[in-house]
């Protein structure tokens, strides 16, 4: 019993993809003796063909990091000579030749780790098994090959030609190497293991609504290949087929997630799937498809576009748009033949690991159904990232196990319509917004850090989310989950003006001074109590400087269509801007010292019947507006006076209304955060 298992480059990109590559071997090795077929690892082949001097200097660099990480000590040491002399070799090669190394190397390091872990494997040189255009031939080689191991490790897409000369299979010929070994073997099972859960209904990059197609036949799988659909290289069904070996597409990523079998049996539906290259469509059917040009005639009338041919082709549809209109005629066209309930699919794909997005993702989770149900929308978490790695997934079970530009990963994968969700506190990470709303992707953000930048790249943002119909909503920026933000806006884009805004919008201090009672504990203590339950910033004197609210101020001003920088507000700390100098345990000393004078003002207040409150406010005079931030003694009359602990609020005034509009309640909590989030999403 023999079963041969094919991984593609992205599956044996780095040393944690080659260990889930060999967890999912071991696993199959309890079933039978297992052929291991590995494409080279993601990168390489291109990098052999483009010569490149500095390119392949990476190349080297990462399989030597492959090796560093998989092995130790003596095993470690002489995988690295093998690897260092299989690159010798590459460069000693003949250029047409050097393509062909990149398979060496990467079953060179899987053989050796398989063997290190106690398998009695065999590293077999598909260069002098696999003969092109010579099955016959190639099967005699590998029959008698294949003998006395466990396991065998074969190099896919390289061979010899019939002349003896060193070859390749083409791009993608890595799946037909399996075959052929498949084919040779008479094999009970041939998997073809990448980075997607299976064959799938359309392209997931362009229709969110593709769905994985659990079972086809070897006639719509060929047929699926043929016009595009770039999962599977089309030769690889012939060996297969002509042997009766059923085909497994799955994810080495999800391996117990879904995925597709092509074997002898009938397609079970008539529609299989769409499939598109350049602007020319393949809508493929197990029946005569006369009676559904009209159906794609009018899906694609609906959407607004009009195709230049649509025609039945046996038991399949031609459909011709310009190039320009693809993607959305194949969602038409998708939704139209495979989706049974007119439900939107958005895919999620989410920055940052912290409390927030944690709840984001519980909530999402527990209101999948509700949502659906209420809103016609689906949401699927695709992505994930921490500050060290990332993962994607288009089933919706993205594992952290990646590293690299998290964002790249998205602007090459995300499908039409998809979300980032910025959750972090980077204060770079705002640099890539662009690229994304540029690339259709919309944003949500609770990351006030990406919206207080210079004035310019703040209206960059807005102006690519306008040019590309991207979402851009960042309403938890500010207040949490209070609908400061809209408020604002609402007003502004009905061409009311505002007069002033007063924000009481740093959780941290409103606390502090409604706990604050001098003589009882001292304003250092009660400030370190909030560092030590999180409350603050990593660094407490971000709270006390104001520059936290100040943020939070640079946006509502903008948000009321005041081009407000940093520079135009005027600052009071809490207490002497010396204090701020030097360690922070040294600011803690300091406000120490300071407790007399403070505790002072504090009784001073409340003699006269105020409570204190950290404001940033903003104002419109004759000249324009002024802005500033701190403390400010309230009466009773304030709308601020009776705030408690971590409450926000905002008081805003305007041209036509005669009185204030005043928003409170909590400005704190990941699960409102997150609430409010989720509402930015769905909307």
């Amino acid at each position: 019993m023999y079963r041969v298992l094919k991984f593609g480059g992205s599956s044996v990109a780095r040393a944690t993809a080659m260990s889930r590559v060999l967890d999912i071997v071991e696993k199959e090795a309890e079933k039978g003796c297992v052929v291991l077929v590995s494409s080279a690892i993601s990168g390489c082949t291109d990098a052999l063909l483009s010569g490149d001097t500095e390119r392949l200097k990476d190349m080297e660099m990462r399989h030597r990091d492959i090796v560093t990480r998989l092995f130790t000590g003596e095993e470690r040491r002489k995988v690295q000579e093998k690897i260092d002399g299989i690159f010798k070799q590459m460069y000693q090669a003949p250029e047409d030749e050097k393509v062909t190394f990149g398979e060496i190397l990467s079953t060179t390091i899987l053989e050796a780790k398989l063997k290190a872990e106690g398998w009695k494997t065999k590293w077999l040189d598909s260069r002098e098994l696999v003969i092109k255009d010579d099955e016959p031939q190639t099967f005699k080689n590998i029959s008698q090959a294949v003998n006395g191991a466990d396991m065998y490790v074969a190099p896919g897409f390289i061979c010899r030609d019939k002349n003896g000369k060193i070859s390749t299979l083409g791009r993608g010929g890595s799946d037909y190497s399996a075959a052929l070994y498949a084919a040779a073997l008479n094999a009970d099972s041939l998997q073809i293991w990448t980075d997607v859960p299976g064959i799938m209904t359309t392209n997931p990059k362009q229709v969110s609504a593709a769905r994985t197609i659990p079972r086809m036949s070897y006639q719509s799988a060929l047929e699926m290949a043929l016009h595009g659909a770039k999962v599977l290289y089309a030769p690889t069904v012939a060996p297969a087929m002509e042997a009766r070996i059923d085909i497994e597409i799955r994810n080495t990523f999800a391996p117990d997630g879904k995925f597709t079998v092509i074997g002898a049996e009938p397609d079970p539906t008539r529609w299989i799937g769409v499939a598109s290259e350049g602007g020319k469509i393949r809508v493929v059917g197990t029946a005569p498809a006369d009676d559904a040009v009209t159906a794609a005639k009018n899906a694609l009338k609906e959407a607004g576009i009009a195709a230049k041919k649509i025609s039945a082709d046996g038991n399949s549809l031609n459909v011709e748009v310009r190039e320009a209109v693809l993607d959305k005629a194949l969602r038409a066209l998708h939704r139209a033949f495979f989706q049974v309930m007119p439900v939107r699919e958005i895919n999620l794909f989410i920055a940052g690991d912290g409390a927030v997005a944690k709840a984001l993702c519980a909530i999402i989770e527990q209101s999948a159904g509700t949502v659906k149900e209420r809103t016609g929308k689906q949401l699927r978490i695709v992505g994930r990232a921490n500050s060290r790695k990332w993962g994607i997934d288009v089933c919706g079970n993205p594992q952290l196990d990646r590293e690299g530009d998290y964002i790249d990963a998205i602007l090459t994968q995300a499908p039409q319509g998809a979300i980032f969700v910025d959750v972090t506190d980077s204060e770079t990470i705002y640099k890539r917004y662009v690229e994304l709303l540029e690339a259709g992707i919309g944003i949500v953000s609770s990351n006030r850090r990406s919206f207080a930048v210079p004035y310019y790249d703040y209206a960059a943002m807005h102006a690519a989310a306008r040019e590309n119909g991207a979402a851009l909503r960042y309403e938890t920026t500010v207040g949490a989950a209070l609908p400061m933000l809209e408020s604002i806006t609402r007003g502004t884009n009905s061409c009311d003006e505002v007069l002033s805004i007063e924000a009481i919008v740093s959780c941290t201090l409103n606390q502090i001074l409604g706990d604050y009672r001098p003589g009882s504990e001292t304003f250092a203590s009660l400030v370190r109590k909030a560092q030590a339950a999180g409350l603050t910033e990593q660094d407490p004197r971000l709270d006390l400087s104001g520059k936290d609210a100040l943020r939070k101020l640079i946006i509502l001003a903008r948000e009321a269509g005041v081009q407000l920088e940093e520079e135009d507000v005027e600052i009071v700390p809490v207490v002497p801007q010396e204090l701020f100098q030097g360690s922070v345990e040294q600011f803690y000393h300091g406000l120490e010292a300071y407790e007399p004078q403070f505790a002072k003002q504090a009784r001073q207040a409340e003699s006269q019947g105020f409570r204190r409150r950290f404001v940033a406010w903003l104002e419109k005079d004759g000249k324009g507006y002024k802005a500033g931030i701190g403390l400010k003694n309230v009466p009773p009359v304030h709308p601020a006076y009776h705030l408690r602990g971590t409450e926000n609020a905002i008081i805003v005034r305007s041209a036509f209304h005669p009185y204030p509009l005043v928003i409170q309640g909590p400005g704190e909590g990941a699960r409102e955060a997150a609430s409010s989030i989720l509402n930015d999403i769905l909307r």
